[in-house]
């Protein structure tokens, strides 16, 4: 029997081998110098001792009559395609850590936030940094039209763009007739609510029918999907304005895509971390008033920090991803990036609910109150995270100083993990190696800007040797994870976590909880200009479909504060 490399790989894979190196184990074979050459059970063997194994002999004859059999079975695998936006059958739900869903009441209006009354401010620069509560002000008492904040966003977006490199492509045509649109409904006296004619970005994992979506990476950068993804829908139906698709590292790692590598605003020596890159800094620099992004693990987070912006993880399943790159079924959140959480929550009341594209998707009330007390919030606070040496440390404990003088009790906690949480993260690491099979097996990570070991080629071609059994088990595993996490976060409303410490980033993103990061830190730069800064954030974490606690909370902490408000240098 003829064997090449990709049938080993499914032997190996059928076999329970896939742990092993099976391209080594081939140029073994191919070393002896016979193609008719079948496994044997020397190679076996050889496996053995990379995958932590014993057989007998007798054990290894029998195996490799199975591996040799069942080549043609996953041969036949491989000739069905299976597009990115394919689920696996199986579903991630994270009520299995023992969360209920709240229920839904067909009264259920979702946030409540009054407006301010403001006049229009003289200067465009002003208008630009303006809330999206402001915003809705002005457009609806006409004292701005849509059509003005469009051309304003798509002005400062061309302006600062040879610098940020935070567009990938514009979407002029769709934007204005948007505009012009939302101006004739607001002139009649119709108002869809607040994101009503404010322009936006989209990161470009988001589907747009009639434009490239390109996932940042050089093999599909000619790529065009005939389809909107859901939440670009769902911001339609709100009046929301898409001006721009906007960078992301490619396939959703870092700030580095096919053409730049997007930067930090505050700092433009550095890049704006990832892979929200694009959304991040085009929200920063005051080029639109948020953005949508994505995260499996920190993608809103860490860019958000990088540049001095706040970010809201959702709960996993309550923003619907039809439309959008899959990179982890299970792991995968759409949400908002804006300059204030009392922004990310209008955005999120606008995109949240079920999703026939999503099967993962859920309907969940909303009952956001902006002018809900800081201390009516049970409170945790991870206390030996705060206590460690680390770079935003005394922001942070000027963060919690807030927190207490706005009458709230901190409560210690731990997480109490005890199972290997690094291991489980794995999973990524698996399924994104499926989402992107073809790629890798086609040769065309090869294309992909970013090689070497810390890179999206080599963990794909990595993650083909986790064995299949230990994935089962990560998956098992990670349901006691997410028991002891509900068991920390059912007596609270809010956690509070250094956003790098404590293991939060990886727990919550593995087992689903909504997060919100916010900017409290602004340290100047040791070295080039003196207005350069290095922006820090702070984490709060609420229970499982709780999201308007995390926002509530910091919602609170930014009405005394002013660091969200502050400008970068790049203006």
């Amino acid at each position: 029997m003829s064997i090449d490399r990709r049938q080993f790989l499914d032997a190996c894979s059928a076999a329970g081998l896939s742990g092993l190196f099976p391209g080594a184990l081939y140029a073994q074979v191919a070393e002896e110098g016979d193609d008719e050459a079948p496994i044997t059970t020397e190679h076996v063997a050889t496996a053995e001792s990379i995958a932590g194994l014993a057989f007998t002999e007798e054990e290894r004859e029998l195996l490799v009559e199975n591996l040799n059999e069942t080549l043609e079975q996953y041969e036949a695998l491989r000739t069905h395609a299976l597009p990115n936006a394919r689920a696996p059958a199986t579903i991630f739900d994270p009520r299995r850590g023992g969360a209920e869903i709240p229920e839904v009441s067909p009264s259920d209006d979702g946030a409540e936030v009054p407006l301010p009354s403001i006049d229009r401010p003289s200067a465009d620069q002003d208008l630009a940094f303006a809330s999206i509560s402001e915003l809705a002000h002005l457009l609806r008492a006409r004292k701005v039209t849509s059509v003005e904040l469009t051309e304003l966003a798509l002005q400062r977006l061309r302006r600062y763009d040879d610098r940020l490199h935070a567009v990938i492509s514009y979407t002029e045509d769709r934007a204005l007739t948007a505009a012009r649109q939302a101006d004739d409904e607001l002139d009649a006296g119709t108002w869809r609510g607040p994101l009503h004619g404010v322009p936006y970005g989209a990161k470009d994992l988001l589907a747009v029918a009639g434009t490239p979506t390109t996932w940042g990476a050089a093999p599909y950068k000619d790529q065009t999907i005939d389809e909107t993804a859901t939440v670009v829908k769902r911001l339609d139906e709100a009046g929301a304005v898409l001006v721009a698709k906007l960078a992301l590292g490619a396939l959703a790692w870092g700030d580095v895509w096919y053409d730049a590598t997007t930067k930090n605003p505050w700092n433009l020596d550095q890049g704006s971390s990832g892979s929200s890159a694009g959304p991040a800094a085009a929200v920063s620099a005051g080029c639109v008033p948020f953005a949508i992004g994505s995260e499996t693990l920190g993608s809103i987070v860490s860019p958000s920090t990088r540049c001095g912006v706040t970010g809201h993880r959702p709960t996993f399943g309550t923003v619907g991803r039809g439309g959008a790159m899959a990179l982890s079924w299970t792991m995968d959140k759409l949400g908002p990036i804006a300059r204030s959480a009392l922004d990310c929550a209008h955005v999120y009341d606008a995109i949240r609910g079920a999703d026939p594209d999503d099967p993962a998707s859920v309907d969940v009330p909303f009952p956001f109150e902006a002018e809900r007390s800081a201390a009516s919030l049970r409170v945790g606070y991870l206390h030996e995270a705060f206590e460690e040496d680390y770079g935003n440390q005394a922001a942070d404990q000027t963060t919690l100083e807030v927190l207490r003088g706005l009458g709230v009790d901190l409560e210690p906690v731990s997480w109490n993990a005890d199972v290997p949480v690094g291991a489980l993260l794995n999973t990524l690491d698996v399924e994104a190696a499926a989402a992107f099979d073809e790629l890798t097996r086609s040769g065309g990570v090869d294309d992909l800007v970013r090689q070497g070991e810390n890179t999206w080629p080599n963990v794909f071609r990595s993650a083909r040797f986790v064995p299949a059994v230990e994935h089962v088990q990560m998956d098992r595993l990670r349901v006691d994870l997410m028991e002891q996490a509900h068991a920390v976060m059912q007596d609270l409303d809010v956690l509070v976590s250094p956003s790098f410490g404590g293991g939060t980033l990886s727990i919550t993103n593995l087992t689903g909880h909504p997060c919100v990061c916010l900017p409290n830190a602004l340290r100047p730069v040791d070295e080039g200009p003196d207005e350069r800064r290095e922006p820090g954030s702070i984490s709060f974490v609420a229970p499982l479909y709780k999201d308007q606690n995390a926002l509530t909370l910091a919602h609170a902490v930014q009405k005394e504060t002013e660091v969200h408000n502050r400008r970068p240098p790049i203006r």
